[in-house]
């Protein structure tokens, strides 16, 4: 079987981004753009003011659909795609963290390809490629700019879908680490260790190659190195500045190679219950499924345990898996994640309903251990009290 490997067409990284995005929209002769974002962005702390500046200095128009939610909406793609059409924009700008830029691409398929978002879950269901998009972001850790995924919930199911396409990758993504010095820590640490997820996922993955594994191992590196520092300090440059690059080679890894139960079982929780963080919710389920997925996976674990700092020489595979589990929930710890899902309010009733959605999520289709429905059930159960987390006293 051949690899894909997919990826936006222009990549624009590190300080000046912003500008040189502006310039290539300029250029390249848009005349109207369709920026979606959210509310706290635009109209309270006016981080979309540069933005703005920029667009009216040569001279492009927009109009802003500010109204994307944390977990984005059925409703809100088709209400964004209606705007798109009456508005007669010929491009779309997201701004912001992976919300705005899941929210974009939905606008943009149902823009370009008509119906309702609900008609394109799963994989490559679009027929036309969406209008062109630009996505400004300002987060270091969904990489939700470069690929070819967009988490959609879905209220009468109480769930979240992806959509995987192709086509829906954005045209150009623009990372400019001055965007995303405003992150407040918490946003930081969920983001950074949603980042850490997207690496981790992608090296065990069943379609990791050749392709992938660079951009997931200098991730969980650059994480390791900067992401506690850059939670302590939002103005340290340089981890700033890494944060930035481990969330797009993070991204570039599992564009590719997808992602496994994490965040499948991810997607439920955050579909059901709609105010709880993605990057958080990652960080609680990472140490179980780690746990359940080592019996096939420990070498793979292993391999990418020493590029998160885990000392690997004259250990055990169990060892240094035990040992990788023990630095994540040290991250955790440091970082103010909760201990399990049931401190943050998921229900055991809900269960069920949570892992038969999270069976049928694409993205366990390449998680590296199989799960029965009612083993699915179970690994909810322990992420819900914070048991059966292996080798928890190994040291990392």
């Amino acid at each position: 079987m051949p690899d894909f490997f997919f990826l936006p067409p222009m990549n624009i990284a590190g300080d000046g981004a912003l500008d040189a995005a502006v310039d290539q929209m300029a250029s390249q002769g848009f005349a109207k753009a369709l920026i979606v974002t959210d509310e706290p962005l635009h109209k309270q702390v006016h981080a979309t003011k540069p933005l703005l500046d920029r667009l009216n200095a040569k001279g492009i128009g927009y109009v802003v659909y500010d109204k994307v939610t944390p977990n984005p909406t059925v409703a809100e793609c088709d209400e964004g795609a209606v705007l798109f059409a009456d508005e007669n924009c010929d491009f779309l700008i997201s701004f912001g963290g992976g919300s705005p830029h899941d929210c974009c691409k939905g606008i943009g398929i149902v823009a370009t390809n008509g119906g309702s978002i609900r008609d394109y879950a799963g994989v490559d269901q679009m027929k036309v490629k969406m209008a062109p998009m630009f996505a400004v972001n300002t987060t270091s850790g969904t990489a939700s700019e470069i690929t070819r995924f967009a988490i959609i919930t879905d209220e009468e199911a109480r769930s979240k879908f992806p959509v995987v396409d192709w086509r829906c990758t954005p045209s150009v993504s623009v990372d400019d680490p001055k965007l995303m010095e405003g992150m407040p820590p918490g946003l930081t640490a969920a983001t950074g260790m949603d980042a850490l997820s997207h690496a981790l996922e992608a090296y065990v993955s069943t379609a990791a190659s050749h392709l992938t594994d660079p951009g997931a191992l200098r991730a969980v590196e650059l994480i390791d190195r900067s992401l506690i520092n850059a939670f302590r300090d939002g103005h340290d440059e340089a981890a700033r500045s890494d944060m930035t690059y481990a969330e797009f080679l993070a991204g570039m890894a599992f564009n590719n190679a997808s992602l496994g139960y994490v965040h499948a079982m991810s997607h439920q929780v955050g579909g059901m219950y709609h105010n709880l963080a993605h990057g958080v919710i990652n960080s609680v389920l990472m140490p179980h499924v780690i746990t359940w997925n080592a019996v096939t996976a420990g070498e793979r674990y292993a391999e990418i345990a020493e590029y998160l700092g885990v000392k690997t020489t004259g250990r055990s595979t169990d060892a240094v898996v035990s040992a990788l589990i023990e630095k994540i929930l040290h991250f955790n710890d440091v970082l103010g994640v909760p201990a399990n899902l049931g401190e943050m309010g998921v229900k055991d009733e809900d269960v069920p309903h949570l892992a038969d959605y999270a069976l049928a999520d694409p993205c366990a289709a390449t998680n590296p251990r199989v799960a029965t429905v009612e083993e699915m059930q179970a690994l909810f159960r322990r992420a819900l009290t914070g048991d059966g987390i292996a080798g928890q006293s190994a040291a990392a």
